[in-house]
């Protein structure tokens, strides 16, 4: 078989590329580089997991802590600590930890991409062309999507990026009239500043006045000003990019899978970029093994993919749809008004209720590949709980119909007993 091919070197790709390896497989990863540098914002939980994956060159220098602040509907808090990713230093890491692990690493840009069931043909900028069995599309955003699939309000982030004087490091988020912004300044004085509008309300002027009518939007927020310290700004740059949350029609195929934005493209007012792109990226290398080595169960694969991305996806889609409902001074403006009642009014956390919880066959992970088993449909969880601490819970959650708790969980180790005692009382289970 010839080597599977990744196309992009983000962090699904990477975490796509890392699993392969660890399954035996050949990968090759055609990969671009970014074009603009650019902070990015994430939570310890991000940092843990992208240890989990395997990626610890990308974070050995790419780290620095932030103490977030927020100003949403009049209201400034400081939020938790956060973590400045440097993307250029993050995205050689990235880079340095497929080496290591043996992934043959193209830089280069694709140019076109034939795909047929009996395999793939890529054609790169300087004239090579790549034959593959199976691909693995993971270029984010900007990768070319088939069929209408499910889009949120059209929406573009305005980076905007200059050096100024050399102070704390620390980051915000600010609501605006007409969008959002999040903000962050380095240590040594590199400062961001990004402006998220909407594409069909927003009366922005022509590329060449942009740069210095963001200028002129962050200098009328006080918030902006007392972040920045009215510091000067040297070597302004800009760049926009779309922020438009996208869900494709079909995420996965019998030799082809799609991770990361490429995947799922969440606001990124939702929750973390790269959380929702790790997560779909640490379970295709097990729906990709399924595939290429287990054929008969193909459509359980891909059905486990897809359900898992789209209910990620719905999830940050309405957690962001959530953050947008908080702002109330301009509910009625455009931007808001969209935001506010996309992608539909399902609550993002449902309240537990014991009672309802059904047992289904699902797709599950076992053993290096997707497999079958009965499952516990939560209210939060529609597509089901198979373990917790170790332990299989449908079959607790049936006897727990007619038996005593203590009589069900007799068997279990004190720390399951524990934990499962514990997930049954947040299911709204009353002993």
């Amino acid at each position: 078989m010839k080597p599977i091919l990744i196309l992009g070197a983000g962090p699904a790709g990477a975490a796509v590329a890392l699993g392969l390896r660890r399954l035996g497989y050949a990968v090759t990863l055609i990969s671009d580089w970014r074009r603009f540098a650019a902070l990015e914002g994430v939570s310890q939980r991000v940092l843990e997991a992208l240890r989990g994956a395997g990626l610890h060159q990308a974070l050995a220098d790419a780290t620095l802590p932030s103490q977030r602040q927020v100003a949403w509907n009049a209201q400034q808090h400081a939020q938790n600590i956060e973590f400045l990713l440097d993307r250029p230093t993050f995205d050689r890491g990235l880079r340095e930890d497929m080496r290591l692990a043996g992934v043959q690493l193209i830089e280069g840009r694709v140019l076109s991409v034939q795909s047929s069931a009996s395999g793939h043909r890529v054609e790169l900028d300087g004239g090579d062309t790549l034959l593959a069995d199976f691909l693995v599309e993971a270029r984010g955003r900007q990768a070319p999507s088939p069929g209408k699939g499910l889009r949120g309000p059209e929406t573009v982030s305005l980076l905007n990026r200059w050096q100024g004087a050399p102070g704390v490091t620390a980051s915000a988020v600010e609501s605006l009239e007409d969008g959002w912004a999040w903000m962050a300044r380095r240590a040594d004085g590199q400062c961001y500043w990004q402006w998220t509008v909407d594409v069909a309300s927003a009366d922005l002027p022509g590329k060449a006045q942009l740069l210095d009518y963001c200028l002129e939007r962050r200098q009328s927020s006080d918030f902006a000003r007392a972040f920045f310290a009215d510091s000067p700004s040297i070597d302004p740059q800009l760049h926009a990019r779309s922020s438009t949350a996208i869900l494709p029609a079909q995420v996965c195929g019998d030799n082809w899978i799609r991770v990361g934005d490429a995947a799922m493209a969440v606001d990124p007012l939702s929750g973390n970029g790269i959380f929702q792109s790790l997560s779909s990226a640490l379970q295709a290398p097990v729906v990709i093994n399924t595939l290429l080595r287990k054929p008969e169960r193909a459509a359980l694969a891909q059905r486990f993919h897809q359900q898992r991305v789209e209910q990620l996806f719905l999830r940050f889609a309405r957690i962001g749809r959530d953050f947008y409902a908080d702002e109330q001074r301009w509910a009625g403006q455009p931007f808001w008004q969209a935001r506010r009642q996309w992608p539909d009014t399902q609550v993002a956390h449902a309240t537990a209720d014991f009672s309802a919880l059904r047992i289904e066959r699902m797709p599950v992970l076992r053993d290096g590949f997707v497999d079958e088993a009965d499952v516990v449909i939560t209210a939060d969880q529609p597509l089901g709980i198979w373990h917790v601490q170790g332990g299989e819970v449908a079959p607790l959650v049936r006897r727990l119909v007619n038996e005593p708790a203590d009589s069900v969980l007799a068997g279990l180790t004190v720390e399951q007993g524990r934990m499962v005692r514990g997930w049954l009382l947040g299911q709204g289970f009353k002993p």
